[in-house]
């Protein structure tokens, strides 16, 4: 019977994290340890300079059947790692809510996995808990300022700033606050995001260091007056407390994979309510103590891919060197119209026929210019033909697709992978841009998205929603980049319209603009920004043993 991954993390002995800090050249004195196998990266004795080529692991649209974009980022590494060269990872840090919902853990899988996978998945070095509090402390001091008689005139129907919570919570998502008398404030709507939703999230990402993440936070718009003027975190005063909050959640932080490479595991914002990207300081920090850097951006393409390259990318001033498209032969089946239960069994044709969304993938990376090849993440059902039509769909696209076996021989069942992936990057020629420029209109950067990426006929927003936006834009915010929240499971809003649905129609119900982040959230269809609990969530399978140490997660 095959070990589960928390069994093969715990067979595994782990490198003292200072091992691992020399291993990269960093001095001991940047190195703040949390304990044995983990540890903080003082900012300040990080490398600025950019010399490393970046990688991008993006995927298919992620279905029940399983994709592996994490797993197969770690097998990347581990395989560079293999093959002589100087490489890193660089991953967003899990939130508790699919832990404890869907997914059980997410920390890689079989053999490539980041580690200590226990404490990477509960609680880490306290980032996500720092975030919540810094948010929650401003929407406190938005209720105060205004219980104390509301000297900048915030009008209580145009409260923008929700709280947040790191867990799945649907009943927290409308709420009515401050009930109960006078003393308790004035009673009004409100409700609750998932903490990786929250700006502040988006924010520590993005920012490039302590200074520019208190100007950031300080931009943060909370809410409007009667007239509807703005009013930012820093009118508030709440911009210098935040940051305070934050001094140790901006440090990236340092761990290991099985195989005792270096990984960077720093921010976790969704990329179906967020930009989906690991923290900027982690990014640019590998990029200058290693050669390659492997990076993953959340969901599909359509989604995490667009964003990195169109958000995190445009605002840091990256260029990836080339991206990895991760498949598999169930998902391109589920996708091609196979029933869950049915996987296991060949279907040629079903994979032939799903093959069309790993298609639209390779067509929208090549639309940023850069070249790309195909992971197909192997399971033991998968039938040789079957794998041999995926190879054939990507080959019609002018794009390799490399049979993977990470999850059960680690980097050793990626050194192809890796081979191949060298080669493209030290080539040079990505022609990296984004798809819209800067000066393009809000509601024309959304329509850009949609069309040229998920191939829609149109998008359609109310009056009101055209009208925020032209709002915005005379406010100063115009040249912001778009942040479309979406389903993740297709390129439409329909979570059902699976394969490369065309000519259907995106609907934005509501803007959103984080101005600190730095991009204006379109939110699209039915997607929820505080997601709610599966009929039998990953949390009931989960339970401390006699020894004191957890166990369920996966």
């Amino acid at each position: 019977m095959q070990p589960s991954d928390l069994e093969i993390a715990r067979a595994t002995p782990l490198r003292p994290i200072a091992e691992i800090a020399a291993k990269l050249g960093i001095s001991d004195d940047a190195v703040e340890p949390y304990g044995r196998f983990k540890a903080k990266l003082d900012i300040a004795g990080l490398p600025r300079g950019k010399t490393g080529k970046l990688i991008l692991v993006t995927a298919i649209n992620p279905t029940p059947a399983g994709e592996g974009k994490s797993t197969t980022s770690v097998g990347l590494a581990d395989a560079l790692n293999r093959s002589g060269r100087k490489a890193m990872l660089c991953l967003r840090e899990p939130s508790l809510g699919p832990c404890f919902g869907m997914k059980g853990g997410a920390t890689g899988g079989g053999y490539a996995q980041v580690v200590p996978m226990t404490d990477i998945n509960l609680h880490f070095t306290g980032d996500f808990h720092a975030i919540t509090s810094a948010h929650n402390l401003l929407a406190a001091m938005i209720d105060n300022h205004i219980y104390w008689g509301n000297a900048l005139g915030i009008d209580l129907r145009r409260v923008v700033w929700r709280r947040v919570l790191d867990m799945n919570d649907r009943a927290l998502r409308d709420i009515v606050q401050s009930l109960g008398g006078a003393t308790n404030g004035f009673p009004r709507q409100s409700g609750f995001d998932i903490t990786v939703a929250s700006e502040v999230m988006a924010i520590l990402c993005l920012a490039r260091d302590a200074e520019d993440m208190r100007a950031r936070l300080g931009r943060i718009v909370v809410a409007y007056t009667r007239d509807q003027q703005p009013v930012t975190a820093h009118d508030l005063k709440a911009d210098g407390a935040m940051a305070a909050l934050l001094a140790e959640a901006i440090k990236p932080n340092l761990v290991q994979t099985l195989e005792g490479n270096p990984a960077l595991i720093h921010g976790g914002p969704f990329a179906n309510i967020a930009h989906g990207c690991n923290s900027v300081i982690a990014t640019r920090a590998a990029l200058g103590l290693a050669d390659y850097v492997v990076t993953e951006a959340g969901f599909g393409a359509d989604l995490g891919a667009e964003k990195f390259m169109d958000i995190k990318c445009r605002q840091a001033e990256l260029a990836p060197a080339a991206a990895v498209i991760v498949a598999t032969v169930r998902a391109l089946k589920m996708n091609g119209g196979v029933a869950k239960a049915d996987l296991g069994r060949e279907d040629v044709a079903a994979v032939r026929a799903g093959a069309v969304n790993l298609v639209r993938h390779i067509e929208n990376v090549h639309q940023f210019g850069i070249p790309a090849l195909v992971a197909i993440n192997h399971f033991a059902t998968d039938t040789d033909a079957e794998i041999e039509a995926v190879r054939e769909a990507a080959a019609a696209h002018g794009v390799r697709a490399i049979l993977c076996r990470h999850w059960a021989e680690g980097g050793k069942g990626a050194a192809e992978l890796a081979e191949a992936v060298a080669e493209l990057a030290d080539k040079g020629a990505a022609q990296f841009a984004p798809i819209y420029d800067d000066d393009l209109p809000l509601f024309d950067k959304i329509e850009r998205v949609a069309t040229r990426i998920y191939r829609a006929k149109e998008v359609v927003a109310e009056p009101s929603v055209l009208a925020q936006l032209k709002r915005w834009e005379e406010a100063g915010f115009g040249r912001l980049p778009v942040c479309i929240a979406k389903t993740p499971y297709s390129f439409s809003a329909d979570p059902a319209l699976l394969g490369a649905p065309t000519g259907h129609v995106l609907p934005v119900r509501e803007v959103r603009l984080a101005a600190g982040a730095g991009f204006v959230v379109a939110i699209c269809g039915e997607i929820m920004t505080m997601p709610g609990l599966p009929r039998h969530p990953a949390a009931e399978g989960i339970h401390i043993d006699a020894e004191g140490r957890v166990e369920g997660l996966f």
